[in-house]
């Protein structure tokens, strides 16, 4: 792949990119030291840990029409999720800090009277208002829940909000009834544009399009404008979108992951039969299966439930895990208890635990585990659970179910669909799905069903389904492209270790779930002799660098200087070695010859560098 300059998006050139070019191995510590030299140059981010431009930009503006000078704002997709931000901000700073917080909900003004199709969607935004130095506060909540808006929902949004037509609720004007008499009107709305456009050109196949009728012109103005609007939102807004199919596009999405879709289908044909036996379960049906923003919104989701489904308690966090599933369990409630190692002293420890009367919510794990790729004892973690009565929720995101099936063993199961899922980095996403002979199943059923708010951007849902019609041809090829880079890593003299499931001795854990003709993922670790050979090599590697894995081209970091650099050392105990390099393999044809072309280069490192 050519060199991606520093601080471009990944991929090249594509607005909602979920990832950012950091080339260098100083690149990466250069962005964690917040260096200008990197940072300046960002044009994008991984979007839980950077606001991506256009939702600061819709941001900016709401504060500076709508907030007190010196204030900002962070824009959630309802009401109700920029509240448990307020909530888990007054929780956690200090009194001072967490003054002056306020929520303004912006929403379709009712006066201007907006397309069925339009509303279908609910283009609204929460914005919570808050000081400068709450931020660090706020952010911490956007990072950790996933419940913030969506770049595609703010810039759709912010276009509304810049013609007036997405306002405050409790200014929101009242709808008043137009008179009939119609005739040639005013051009206001003759021009169209895209919906982020700024600078007021024509743009777009409609250009040319007029919208002459109105009222009478000696009708109340605003009665005219009452009209003019609900023709001009009609045009611009309510067609830009194919509306009609993202309900089909939810339920092929949901079929996908249930493994009943299995083909390239079109959305507007009938999707095939949901299989009540699907992943190997009965009773399974469609509405098992919730889509959400974005990966760690499912584990947040799945997480609240489970605390109103049952008594709260603390979670068990099983192996060592993505950074923010430990922040949920920690922060969200009666915190938890970290088996770094998922090993089977730790299971050992577990049941010694439950044995003498400690009682737990659930275990959280991930299957195979991210960065070191080892899968727990999913056997003997069912088991216990069954006994000692406590849930089991399973991370399927780097094993994904086309090569492992971890329900049966699991009371629920989370994936990110931002990754492998989706392919093309150029969207996010995430599913949950309830084991429906779970003992749990009635009570999280009931609380999914009064609780769960589908917040999942319809632009967003367009371009998932579509870049996964091919997922499960996409894995055969990964699953032998990283076997393929293995071999190569595994007999070089400069290579420590390999973490691949196939290679460590979790295996026979992986192998109990994985499915007859299933590989062993597309994602790998390695590290080297010393930090100087693991800097050379991959800064050598002629692969995209950047945060983000479960992409069509290969993606490599330094994962943690990433994810842990404020906290290397607590990352070594748990045998987490800091010059570790995660390898997120593509589909490319050549990636052998690339990574022993990198290989080579670390070789001319001098011992003692």
């Amino acid at each position: 792949m050519p060199l991606i300059e520093l601080g471009d998006s990944i991929p090249p050139n594509t607005a909602h990119a979920v990832s950012v070019s950091l080339p260098t191995w100083k690149a990466n510590i250069g962005y964690e030291e917040g260096e200008d030299w990197v940072v300046g140059t960002m044009i994008t981010g991984y979007p839980r840990f950077f606001i991506h431009k256009s939702i600061q930009a819709f941001a900016n503006d709401i504060a500076a029409k709508h907030a007190s000078p010196g204030q900002q704002a962070m824009l959630f997709p309802t009401r109700k999720t920029a509240n448990r931000c307020v909530q888990f901000i007054r929780d956690k700073a200090p009194h001072d800090i967490s003054a002056n917080l306020d929520v303004i909900h912006l929403i379709l003004d009712p006066a201007k009277k907006a397309p069925d199709a339009l509303q279908s969607i609910s283009p609204s935004i929460s914005a919570v208002i808050f000081n400068a130095d709450t931020f660090p506060y706020a952010k911490q909540y956007w990072q950790h829940s996933g419940d913030g808006v969506s770049s595609r929902r703010a810039e759709f949004c912010h276009g509304l909000f810049k013609e007036n037509i997405l306002v405050p609720e409790n200014k929101a004007s009242s709808p008043r009834q137009p008179q009939q008499k119609l005739v040639r009107g005013p051009k206001r709305y003759r021009r169209t544009a895209s919906i982020d456009d700024t600078t007021h050109e024509s743009n777009g196949p409609n250009q040319q399009r007029q919208y002459p009728v109105t009222l009478d012109a000696n009708s109340d103005d605003s009665i005219t404008d009452t009209l003019e609007s609900s023709r001009f939102l009609e045009e611009r807004y309510g067609r830009n979108l194919d509306l009609s199919l993202v309900p089909n596009a939810k339920s092929a999405i949901r079929r996908r992951i249930a493994g009943v879709l299995t083909t390239d289908i079109d959305l507007d044909s009938s999707l095939p039969t949901m299989d009540s036996n699907a992943r190997g379960i009965s009773n399974f049906k469609e509405d098992d299966i919730y889509l959400t923003p974005c990966g760690m919104n499912a584990i947040f989701t799945t997480h609240q439930a489970l605390l109103k489904a049952r008594e709260p308690r603390k979670s068990i966090n099983f192996g060592f895990p993505y950074v923010d599933t430990l922040k949920i369990l920690q922060k969200f409630g009666p915190g938890a208890i970290f088996y770094g190692r998922g090993s089977p002293d730790d299971l050992d420890d577990l049941e010694s635990r439950l044995k003498n009367g400690e009682k737990f919510l659930g275990l959280f794990c991930e299957f195979p585990g991210n960065p070191l790729l080892s899968c727990p004892d999913l056997v003997r973690i069912r088991r216990l659970a069954d006994t000692y009565d406590f849930a089991v929720v399973v991370d399927e995101t780097v094993g994904n179910f086309i090569n492992v099936n971890v329900l049966p063993f699991a009371d629920v199961v989370v994936s990110s669909l931002t990754k492998i899922f989706s392919g093309d980095c150029n969207v996010m996403g995430g599913s949950i799905i309830l084991n429906p002979n779970s003992r749990y199943y009635p009570a999280l059923k009931a609380v999914m069903t009064a609780e769960f708010e589908d917040t999942y951007w319809a632009e967003d849902v367009i371009f998932m389904e579509r870049n996964s019609r091919d997922f499960m041809s996409r894995i055969a090829r990964v699953n032998a492209n990283a076997e393929a880079i293995c071999d190569v890593l595994l007999t070089h003299p400069l290579v420590k270790k390999v973490y691949y499931p196939k290679h460590i001795d979790s295996r026979p854990n992986y192998e109990a779930a994985k499915l007859p003709g299933g590989g062993y993922g597309g994602l790998l670790s390695v590290t080297l002799k010393t930090k100087a050979h693991a800097m050379a090599f991959h800064d050598a590697l002629e692969t995209a660098k950047g945060p983000s894995l479960g992409t069509n081209f290969t993606l490599t970091s330094p994962y943690v200087l990433l994810a842990h650099y404020q906290e290397l050392d607590w990352a070594a105990s748990f045998g987490v070695d800091p010059s570790l390099l995660r390898i997120s393999v593509g589909l490319e044809d050549n990636l052998p010859t690339v990574f022993a072309k990198a290989l080579e280069a670390a070789e001319k490192v001098q011992v003692g560098e």
